[in-house]
């Protein structure tokens, strides 16, 4: 099993990447099973650690403010055409990832696009998280927007 880094000097940092889930089983499962991600950490009833790729996401269940956000309520997304940030996987041949995932469940918005500057499409978690997946046409013929 893969081990999450842990900061040693000064100037460490690991960049994770939170997911509030309903069902944090159901989205592990997804990340690792579908995306190819590894599980890192299981919790009963907290948290899990998938790393996936040269990142960390971790999945945890939503909850009302905390002394240490005490403003702040953390919940799974609940309208799917809103949204303010999300996962930007880079990929070699996104045709090749968009046949595979799709093959093991993954439902994309649509097929991969032209965009010019790269090919790309989206697709969503089980709780509605928004991940765009992308290859850079750079030095190819590519020409659409």
């Amino acid at each position: 099993m893969a081990e999450m880094p842990n900061p040693n000097e000064q100037n460490d940092i690991v960049l994770t990447h939170f997911i509030v889930s309903n069902d944090i089983d159901r989205s592990a499962s997804f990340y690792t099973s579908v995306l190819g991600g590894e599980l890192v950490t299981k919790m009963d009833g907290g948290p899990s650690v998938v790393q996936f790729a040269n990142s960390w996401i971790i999945i945890n269940g939503g909850g009302g403010p905390t002394d240490d956000k005490p403003d702040v309520t953390l919940e799974a997304p609940t309208d799917p055409t809103r949204t303010s940030a999300f996962l930007n996987i880079r990929v070699a041949d996104i045709q090749a990832v968009y046949t595979k995932w799709s093959a093991l469940g993954a439902e994309f918005l649509t097929e991969p696009q032209d965009r010019g500057a790269e090919i790309r499409c989206y697709l969503r978690d089980p709780d509605g998280h928004l991940i765009e997946v992308g290859q850079s046409t750079a030095g190819s013929a590519s020409s659409a927007n």
